[in-house]
């Protein structure tokens, strides 16, 4: 039997953790559980470096029993990393546009991105100019427009699913941006939210992945929602984000960090049969 969890969003700094005892409890429950790969959806740290250097000290925690991997998300974005390196292959953790095969599940990462089309409403043509002047993702540079960089994102996808149909192999997709609208952060009674629902994600991830009988689930977080799992045609979608617990936003859904972080977990398993 292989064991593998799957989390987003934990906001180490945001939520003001104690890093090393986070590290600590982290590792201590994944050995636990005996889990045998680790997936990261995004969204650790406020920097990218910071993510980084996360990932390969739980990895060096956890010994070679566990494999941890990661991708990044808006936050992760948003400090010390270029868009070209978020493109290249930097280090053997990062699993964007990479895969990892476990048994014949192929794991393919992507961090994803959005192209507007959650927005509506009458202001849903404000979505680049709210980037611009209020949202966190106007310090991330990139070479190319929001559209086009998630048309860059489901291109990769698409080449790495066509590639796992080819070599006959079962998959599972991690991406840190919502790629359906079942569940959606904000509400319909706002139209100001309602356009910023453009930030979530694309439809198109959805629209891709119907295409592909072999792909069977898709994780994701970027919004910090406690949701069922979701299933549209015949593809698993499952929020893993931890979400935030400040002063006037309580996303939490344990008492603790590392009881929110358990209760948000999720598993693949495979039977090996």
């Amino acid at each position: 039997m292989t064991k593998i969890a799957i989390s987003s969003d934990n906001h180490i700094d945001v939520n003001r953790l104690d890093l090393d005892e986070v590290l600590a409890r982290q590792a201590e429950y994944l050995n636990e559980q005996h889990v045998d790969v680790y997936l990261i959806a995004g969204d650790m740290f406020n920097s990218f470096a910071k993510t980084l250097n996360y990932a390969e000290r739980l990895q060096t925690a956890l010994g070679s029993e566990t494999t941890v991997r990661f991708i990044a998300g808006n936050h992760d974005m948003g400090r010390d990393v270029t868009f070209d390196e978020l493109e290249s292959n930097l280090s053997p953790l990062y699993l964007h546009n990479q895969v990892l095969d476990v048994d014949d599940l192929r794991i393919i990462g992507n961090n994803g991105w959005y192209d507007y089309s959650f927005a509506s409403g009458p202001e849903k043509d404000g979505v680049a100019q709210f980037k611009r002047g209020l949202y966190f993702d106007r310090v991330i540079e990139q070479p190319m427009t929001d559209p086009e960089r998630a048309d860059l994102s489901l291109q990769q996808l698409q080449a790495q699913l066509d590639q796992a149909v080819e070599e006959g192999k079962r998959a599972l997709v991690i991406q840190h941006f919502a790629p359906h609208g079942l569940d959606l952060r904000y509400p319909d009674f706002d139209d100001r939210w309602l356009m910023v629902n453009g930030v979530m994600g694309s439809k198109r991830y959805a629209e891709l992945y119907s295409q592909y009988s072999n792909l069977e689930n898709v994780y994701y977080g970027h919004v910090h929602m406690t949701l069922p799992t979701r299933e549209i045609n015949g593809v698993k979608y499952d929020n893993v984000s931890v979400g935030y617990q400040r002063a006037r936003i309580k996303e939490w859904t344990g008492e603790t960090f590392i009881e929110s972080w358990i209760n948000k977990l999720h598993y693949k398993v495979l039977t090996n049969d």
